[in-house]
């Protein structure tokens, strides 16, 4: 899992064996990849979990076949050990970030752990993490286990964390019925909760916050961050998944100034032009926080929601 060399093409599937069962199942690719893929290798840019892949094509059915397994108690016990640092990266890839590792200290067992790098070490050769090898990086590499993830750290030993993510679903359900005060709250409190991984200091960190928030969204939502539209980039897109009855989401971010002010924007670039099959099943979101206010304003999180 970490330099197969030439065995790359035998970890798992290939991007080209997924496409032939595929079309030979009707099975839908683009879905297939968001579930399944996330693997690379040197000259081995997708990689496919076998299994999973074949539970799909199998059941009809694509979700996380990933819990079943009793790795999945493993990775309940590693990320409960709050080495220094690994609680925060855990935190930064669920929001979908990719984070620095050191794999040298690893001893090949499952209990000589010394440091976070050992236990990230080991959860990539279980399968629970990717490896980039050029930048010494590691991410969650898809929908089934971010899945995993999610339901790993949903326990006392990760309070706050855990509260959160059993709490987007909720926010999901402000967001869709236009409830921006609820929303503006929800963002303030993973915002606060997550200061100190996320510094709190641009739209950058706001939309790490964002995606933390919206974790369970994943689920029906392919979230594209910097989508390019119309005159620019919209910060957040929320695409619908194949099948799924929901709106397109646009959000964009402000710091000191307003959400009206987002909205604004995104009407002046015209970021909803190119998304005009989902016109009249699309909401605008400008979320806006003000960084340098005081006393009980400050770090105060506002909403505005618009349905078009």
């Amino acid at each position: 899992m970490l330099a197969p060399d030439a065995l790359a093409p035998y970890v798992g599937f290939t991007e080209q064996e997924v496409l032939n069962l595929c079309e030979k199942y009707q099975s839908d690719f683009d879905e297939m990849k968001c579930w399944y893929d996330g693997y690379s290798f040197e000259n081995m840019d997708s990689v496919y979990s076998p299994n999973s892949v074949m539970q799909a094509i199998e059941r009809g059915v694509l979700r996380n076949y990933w819990t079943s397994s009793e790795t999945y108690e493993s990775l309940k016990q590693y990320i409960s050990m709050d080495f220094k640092g690994l609680k925060k990266d855990i935190i930064r890839m669920l929001g979908g970030e990719a984070v620095r590792i050191k794999i040298n200290t690893f001893q090949n067992d499952m209990t000589s752990f010394k440091t976070k790098d050992d236990v990230l070490t080991l959860l990539i050769h279980l399968g629970y993490l990717s490896y980039h090898a050029d930048t010494n990086k590691v991410e969650i590499p898809n929908q089934e286990v971010a899945d995993a993830f999610g339901d790993a750290v949903d326990s006392d030993d990760w309070g706050d964390i855990g509260e959160l993510i059993q709490e987007s679903e909720d926010l999901l359900e402000a967001t869709l019925r236009g409830d921006s005060e609820a929303v503006a709250v929800a963002l303030e409190k993973v915002h606060n909760l997550n200061s100190s991984v996320l510094q709190y200091n641009n739209e950058a960190s706001l939309s790490a916050a964002i995606m933390i928030a919206y974790y369970t969204a994943r689920r029906i939502y392919k979230i594209v961050p910097e989508f390019p539209q119309g005159k620019g980039f919209a910060d957040l897109v929320f695409l619908p998944r194949r099948g799924a009855d929901s709106p397109v989401m646009i959000i964009e971010l402000k710091c000191d100034k307003d959400a009206d002010s987002a909205i604004r924007q995104i009407h002046e670039n015209r970021y909803q032009g190119d998304l005009k099959q989902y016109f009249g099943n699309l909401l605008l979101v400008g979320i806006n926080y003000d960084k340098n206010a005081r006393g009980v304003d400050a770090k105060h999180h506002s909403c505005t929601i618009e349905r078009v």
